[in-house]
């Protein structure tokens, strides 16, 4: 691809910001809509007002941002954040459920038409605006709701899946004994239907089914017998409650467990980029080794082979069912981590000139394999455990939590020498979950801090903020060690940060920088920061086929809603949809509140109105890289700054 030549633009002079609190647009401001700005008056501090932070007739000034020591710094953290445990568990049981191999088609279509192109999108407006997840969307300052909505998604999401940390961390623990205590029937917890050994040579024969074999057991009622490790994770770890109106007793050691996990997540952050850009080196490579180490000790197993060639085995008459491309179009939104403004944020620590057009790509790349070679570790292990149990791999092929605390617990209490590699498996779990959990919390953090200007600055801002944010989110996930807090978790799991919320956000992303601040006017923008122009179907993409994808699974979503149950035989009561539909709607409903509330708040007529709002609110840092010579044009551009002062300063 050929270098962008630079392009003649216009000087710009930056008028005073109005502060309003109300829309909270304290930004250094542009009224030049179409071209970016060359000059930028700042405070030397040589003038009469020296008042730190604030620039004479230029208004707030906010602190020059931080950068990655290194880029892979940046790599390394997007793939924490984006490769998490739904690589592990979820995208192995879809492809498995919706025809193996053949999966790999809708799921690669996606990747192409809207994983890398909205990937992309975040990522390289955090580092054009130079701004977390809320003030990146000064770019069209009318639809800055978009920034609010995704810190809506990513505080749900940090409160709840940091709950998969402290059950792994609770497993971890128990780990380190003599013998797995999920892998007997002799614990109290345990009922008398709890059966260690399913198999059994004499339940072969079918005239033996009512005949006594072990225990007290006949055949059939070894078929309907329980597991320990199943017995461990409902009646142990969770002690579930009969529903959602009974939350129970608190699980102390599970409290302890959330506490300890916040308490991590704090020590990695609360430096900033400094001290996140140095952990993910750990905790985003240990995890890939763990998965080597267990498929190679997967695949020697026996019945491995079987349970590898189910997962990939293709069934090419899913293919003609709109249930395959919508489980592969919403895993996608999933798995790339879109929405949540935590890639935003990530992208806003790059250099300016960094090639995030090339970044996209290779973390895209990163993202699938992982999905695609995890699932050769877990299915290896359960075609293991099918064997050993005398099974159909369907009967031990379970989704989510299931399948990281029940299905692969089990494998490995199977194995020699099974509390290494259960501690193993553990450590790998807890750190995909961690770096995913700090990153996010690092993406809130920084789109809160973006707020405050200079002059509003403390000296331990970060540290505070951070405080208040993992409190906050614990206190909120207090309900979630009760006894009925696994129905609470699911509830923030189907509806905070569903499908449905990504791609209403992701639909939205498109739509504002492709049609509202121009696809090719951005393009120009990428143009300047890494020297060339990106792949013409990325802009196609953003223009129409990504909206369109988005639209049509989240319309499928809505007609298709089904209520929400628990292990398909607990269904949730109104008033639980209620409270998930709150959920869902907090964030969704943010970016047209803020439409309807910025554009009656302005003055004028509604194309006033509009041509107001939807002018950039540019930030300092642009000239220092994009600063040319002067340009024809620049007495029209200086009427248009004077309209909009006129604007500002006139009475409501």
């Amino acid at each position: 691809m050929e270098s962008l030549p630079a392009s003649p633009v216009s000087l710009v002079f930056l008028e005073e910001t109005k502060k309003n609190p109300s829309n909270g647009d304290e930004y250094v401001s542009s009224a030049a809509a179409n071209v970016p700005p060359t000059v930028v008056l700042t405070n030397s501090g040589d003038g009469p007002d020296k008042k730190e932070g604030v620039v004479p007739g230029v208004g707030p000034v906010y602190q020059e941002r931080e950068t990655w020591n290194r880029q892979m710094d940046f790599i390394m953290s997007c793939v924490a954040f984006a490769v998490g445990l739904g690589n592990v568990w979820r995208f192995p049981y879809l492809c498995y459920e919706n025809g193996g191999g053949v999966f790999l088609i809708p799921y690669l279509l996606f990747v192409f038409v809207g994983g890398i192109p909205v990937f992309f999108l975040e990522i390289s407006l955090g580092q054009f605006m130079k701004a977390g997840g809320i003030n990146a969307w000064n770019i069209a300052p009318l639809f800055k709701g978009l920034g609010y909505a995704s810190m809506v998604i990513v505080f749900f999401c940090n409160t709840y899946y940091i709950m998969v940390l402290a059950w792994g961390l609770y497993y971890l623990v128990k780990s380190f004994s003599s013998t797995l205590p999920w892998s007997t029937c002799d614990n109290e917890w345990n009922t008398p239907s709890c059966v260690e050994t399913f198999q059994h040579q004499d339940c072969k024969n079918s005239s033996l089914a009512n005949i006594t074999i072990t225990g007290n057991m006949t055949c059939a009622q070894l078929a309907n017998a329980s597991s320990p490790i199943v017995e461990f994770w409902e009646n142990k770890v969770l002690d579930i409650s009969s529903g959602l109106d009974e939350p129970g007793r608190l699980k102390w050691e599970i409290l302890l467990c959330l506490m300890a996990a916040w308490v991590i997540v704090y020590f990695c952050v609360w430096k900033g980029v400094k001290s996140t850009g140095k952990v993910v080196y750990v905790t985003a490579t240990f995890p890939y080794l763990a998965l080597f180490i267990l498929l190679v000790r997967g695949v020697t197993l026996p019945g491995a082979y079987d349970g590898i060639m189910y997962y990939i085995s293709p069934d090419w008459s899913k293919l003609y069912q709109a249930k395959v491309w919508i489980d592969a179009g919403t895993q996608i939104f999933f798995s790339y981590a879109i929405g949540l403004g935590a890639l935003t944020a990530l992208g806003s620590y790059n250099r300016f000139d960094n090639d995030c057009h090339k970044d996209a790509f290779i973390l895209a790349f990163i993202n699938s394999g992982t999905s695609f070679f995890a699932g050769f570790v877990v299915f290896s292990t359960l075609g293991f455990m099918a064997a050993e149990q005398g099974v159909e791999i369907s009967q031990v092929v379970k989704s989510g939590p299931g399948l990281a605390f029940i299905a692969y617990p089990k494998a490995v209490s199977l194995l020699p020498g099974s509390p290494l590699w259960a501690a193993l498996f553990f450590i790998m779990l807890l750190l995909l979950g961690l770096d995913s959990q700090f990153v996010g919390v690092e993406g809130f953090v920084a789109g809160i801090l973006d707020l405050f200007p200079v002059q509003h600055q403390h000296r331990y801002k970060r540290e505070i903020t951070l405080v208040i944010c993992c409190l906050l989110c614990l206190i909120i996930g207090i309900p979630m060690v009760t006894q009925g807090g696994m129905y609470v978790f699911q509830l923030f799991d189907y509806y905070s940060a569903s499908g449905m919320t990504l791609l209403w956000q992701a639909f939205w992303e498109c739509v504002i920088v492709a049609w509202v601040y121009g696809a090719d006017r951005y393009m120009d923008d990428i143009a300047r920061m890494i020297g060339y122009r990106p792949f013409f179907w990325v802009k196609w993409c953003w223009l129409f086929v990504t909206p369109c994808v988005c639209m049509s699974i989240f319309l499928f979503h809505l007609i298709t809603y089904k209520r929400l149950t628990y292990n398909n035989v607990y269904v949730y009561p109104w008033w639980g949809e209620v409270i998930g539909w709150f959920l869902a709607l907090s964030s969704m409903l943010c970016i047209p509140l803020t439409f309807i509330y910025k554009l009656f708040r302005a003055k004028g007529s509604f194309a006033e109105r509009w041509s107001y709002l939807t002018t950039p609110v540019w930030g300092a840092h642009h000239l220092k890289y994009m600063a040319t010579p002067l340009a024809p044009g620049i007495d029209q551009l200086q009427s248009s700054i004077s309209s909009r002062l006129a604007h500002d300063m006139s009475p409501p």
